[in-house]
């Protein structure tokens, strides 16, 4: 008898396991109360600029070479709680980050269910753009300037974020560091080439004389401040 109600009891955990996949607004809200919550939005840049759950990263599901490179950073030891706008997104891009060997679980609904059910958004502000003009200007007035072109919400540029303090707290050499943000400041992006982040450029008297894309080692950047 027992043995015959053994696959029972096993279905019975499978789909309670399935069901956890995905969860309400009240649930995924006290999900990622924790400090250290791993918290992914999978919509395009331009929709998380339009308001976006507090501390979330940004990796977009259908730009596969971003999402790609942005969640290869992401931590396999915690859990990913995921939402795009509605989720039908967060619910493939669930599936894919499963098979790839991390724990997921996606927000029902989105992040449109999330606001109706009246929780907190963040980034809906109207922040102007950093003009090219300005830009420009910053980089001639100084000797040696560092760009880093990132954001908040993208996993690599949170993980280069120890290795540019570190940088400012001990320079090769005295330089201006100037962050471009990659959600906001396009017509910037646009101007400089970025078309991914983190982009580092390293400008001497105006001129760029060096530039490096994505995770990058300090040495890295000693050898460039110490070459030009």
């Amino acid at each position: 008898m027992s043995c015959a109600q053994q696959p029972n009891q096993k279905n019975s955990t499978d789909q309670k396991m399935t069901m956890d996949l995905t969860v309400d607004a009240v649930k995924f809200s006290k999900a990622i109360s924790a400090p250290d919550a791993q918290i992914l939005d999978v919509r395009t840049a331009g929709e998380f600029q339009s308001g976006h759950i507090a501390n979330a990263l940004q990796a977009n599901w259908l730009d596969p070479k971003e999402f790609k490179n942005r969640t290869q950073h992401l931590d396999k030891s915690k859990t990913i709680y995921i939402y795009c706008q509605s989720g039908g997104r967060s619910a493939s891009a669930q599936t894919a980050l499963i098979q790839a060997g991390f724990t997921v679980v996606n927000l029902e609904g989105g992040i449109s269910n999330w606001r109706m059910q009246s929780m907190p958004v963040e980034g809906a502000g109207d922040r102007v753009q950093m003009r090219i003009v300005d830009f420009e200007k910053l980089i001639q007035s100084n000797e040696y300037v560092l760009v880093e072109i990132g954001a908040l919400w993208c996993p690599p540029c949170r993980k280069m974020q120890p290795i540019v303090d570190a940088l400012k707290q001990a320079p090769p050499k005295p330089f201006y560091f100037l962050a471009v943000d990659g959600g906001q400041d396009m017509d910037v992006m646009k101007s400089v080439k970025a078309d991914d982040l983190p982009t580092f450029i390293l400008y001497k008297n105006g001129i760029e004389v060096w530039r490096k894309v994505g995770i990058t080692p300090k040495d890295d950047f000693v050898k460039a401040f110490n070459f030009i």
